[in-house]
């Protein structure tokens, strides 16, 4: 079923496809730490989607209406237009990063350590369908 992005249901939808992911799982095992995934365009408030990662389960999805003082181990931001490249497979996000399309803050080596961990949590988002 085809849901909004971002959106509460998103959030759900991915949680779900990350629990039933056993590749995720397997990846993620160690990655302790939270995540936010940032929509920044002009004129609206930081939004985006916030997800507690913990040994290769994800044990919150949450989408939050304005980021305003939010923090998380890792923080990605993009525009909405960028985030749906990303979510549709267009750009892989290791060249988004490269060429600050997503902006990352956090401790990016440790965020290194944990890449396919990252792809996979991408991988089950892209198969996320989202209502146009």
């Amino acid at each position: 079923m085809a849901v909004v992005f971002p959106s509460q249901p998103w959030a759900e939808q991915l949680q779900q496809a990350l629990t039933e992911s056993a590749t995720y799982q397997s990846a993620a095992q160690s990655w302790e730490g939270d995540l936010l995934l940032v929509i920044e365009d002009a004129g609206v408030p930081r939004r985006g989607l916030y997800l507690d990662v913990w040994h290769g389960v994800c044990r919150e999805a949450t989408y939050v209406a304005d980021l305003q003082g939010r923090r998380a181990a890792y923080t990605i931001s993009a525009t909405l237009a960028t985030w749906h490249k990303v979510l549709s497979g267009e750009l892989d996000p290791m060249p988004g990063m490269m060429t600050r399309q997503l902006r990352v803050e956090g401790n990016l080596v440790k965020l290194i350590q944990y890449m396919q961990a990252a792809h996979e949590l991408i991988r089950c988002a892209t198969q996320i369908e989202i209502a146009e």
